[in-house]
């Protein structure tokens, strides 16, 4: 992971996503701030902004540090703080973060994975002969405790994922690939072999 810029709400986004959740949630009768009731099923108007959240966020998942398609189908909504947890946040602009869909699946409602807007830098580390991320060791002992938790709640040091950040960079290595493309595409990989002088 590294840090995300808080990007500006769109334009049109209180028309299309705020006014029609929140009312959504009147006529239900759930209560603004506070937790949904179990089982509840609301209405998910926050996919009408997905390609803005797309645009906003270059495509670059917010956990994995990765650009993905969204032509693929594969972008989600993550609701940093869960649905279930404040009614009225799943109809902010602010509360969403730009997510695989893989990533998002494996944050569900959890509330123990570092935030991607006020995340510190130089929290995480990696190997790019084999893709594993780790943290960093200098960190203190709480900070260090919080990297780990995230890393085993999103799995973001298993198989797939040290493939995906060694591919990048063997890429990168073998068909001479521009570093600012490396960047665009794959920033943590990029930042971290910026850091390691081997770009």
């Amino acid at each position: 992971m590294i840090p995300v810029t808080e990007q500006p709400e769109p334009a049109d986004f209180d028309a299309k996503v705020r006014k029609k959740g929140l009312a959504h949630l009147k006529k239900k009768g759930f209560s603004l701030n506070q937790p949904l009731p179990p089982k509840a099923n609301i209405e998910p108007y926050w996919r009408e902004c997905l390609t803005d959240l797309h645009h906003s966020y270059s495509g670059i998942c917010a956990y994995l540090g990765v650009y993905f398609e969204r032509v693929m189908g594969a972008a989600s909504v993550d609701h940093f703080i869960a649905k279930s947890t404040n009614a009225d946040l799943a109809y902010e602009w602010s509360n969403y973060r730009l997510a695989c869909s893989t990533m998002n699946s494996r944050k569900g409602a959890f509330n123990d994975v570092l935030e991607p807007f006020y995340l510190a830098p130089d929290l995480f580390r990696l190997q790019l002969s084999t893709g594993h991320i780790y943290p960093n060791p200098r960190l203190a002992a709480k900070a260090m405790r919080l990297v780990e938790e995230t890393i085993e709640r999103l799995r973001l040091d298993d198989q797939q994922c040290r493939e995906l950040r060694v591919s990048w960079y063997q890429d990168y290595l073998e068909h001479g690939l521009p570093s600012d493309y490396l960047k665009k595409k794959s920033p943590f990989v990029w930042h971290e072999a910026n850091r390691q002088g081997l770009l």
